[in-house]
């Protein structure tokens, strides 16, 4: 049996025109075209914070939040809210229009403002969800959202919070409560499968430490962490507070990609498993570690 593609064989997040495509021709396939254009006016709006391109607005420069980061985070939402409509026969338009425009915000309140010269965004990541949201709220009330859907979003916003208890956000709808925790997981799921997640934890983790952040005392602290953050964190989350939602994954890359499989979670498996060959090679030597979870094309490695 061949294997099967990675997830950045599909679409590729670093690629904007790409995922702008795949957005709108989910949102088409769900009979959502008007969603889709809207979609694509928060894309180009999203694209230009995050590249500079707004007067009152940095570029991003927060190395591992960065724009490729949200755009995955865009593509898991939006397959797990189809995969969702397909399992259950039904598509809510609004939740649909409002969960992915929620996930291409969900990380903006990590950008600085053009007035703030003060090392990075990383600053702002306590309390970076309320800021989102506010952001947010500038940008989409122009583009015709009420105050009662900014609502909605700002709430699922709140569902990333890693902290946070998501049964005590309210919604007016249980298929928008279902919206937020569909990101609240992508936010997690596009995280981990990453296929530069590994290698991106270094940046992680000055950005945790530029924030102040407990938990973790050096870089190498955080690989060595790593896999019981998703074992004992992020997996018990998941399937936990955030419904299982994952369930609906297969039923995206059935329709849309002929594929009987979840690739998130091989992504994952195979990241986590690279990272533990790499730490039984190593120990606890940093500069093997980052030479041992490097990918680079031909040399039996796999990306996600």
């Amino acid at each position: 049996m061949s294997e099967p593609p990675q997830l950045y064989d599909l679409v590729n997040p670093a690629d904007e025109a790409a995922v702008l495509a795949e957005v709108r021709l989910v949102a088409d396939s769900l009979g959502l075209a008007a969603q889709g254009e809207t979609l694509g006016r928060v894309h180009a709006a999203v694209t230009d914070l995050f590249l500079g391109r707004h007067p009152d607005y940095r570029a991003s420069n927060t190395s591992y939040h960065d724009l490729e980061h949200t755009l995955s985070v865009v593509l898991a939402t939006l397959r797990l809210l189809h995969g969702n409509a397909l399992a259950l026969g039904e598509v809510a338009p609004e939740p649909f229009l409002l969960g992915v425009a929620a996930a291409y915000f969900h990380d903006t309140g990590l950008i600085q403002g053009r007035d703030e010269t003060l090392g990075t965004g990383a600053r702002h990541t306590v309390g970076h969800e309320l800021r989102s949201a506010q952001i947010m709220r500038a940008f989409l009330g122009p583009l015709g959202f009420g105050d009662d859907d900014l609502d909605e979003a700002r709430a699922m916003i709140r569902c990333t919070e890693l902290a946070g208890d998501p049964a005590q956000v309210p919604f007016r709808t249980p298929q928008a409560a279902r919206a937020g925790l569909i990101l609240g997981t992508a936010d997690l799921a596009a995280q981990i499968a990453d296929r530069n997640y590994l290698e991106k934890l270094p940046s992680l983790f000055r950005e945790f430490e530029e924030a102040g952040l407990p938990g973790f005392s050096s870089e190498l602290d955080l690989m060595l962490k790593t896999r019981s953050f998703y074992e004992k964190v992020a997996r018990p989350r998941m399937e936990g507070p955030l419904g299982g939602q994952m369930r609906s994954m297969v039923h995206h890359f059935r329709q849309r990609w002929g594929i009987d499989q979840d690739l998130y979670a091989l992504a994952i498996s195979r990241n986590l498993d690279h990272l533990e060959r790499a730490l039984l090679t190593c120990g606890e030597s940093y500069d093997c570690l980052m030479a041992q979870l490097k990918r680079r094309p031909g040399n039996g490695r796999t990306d996600a």
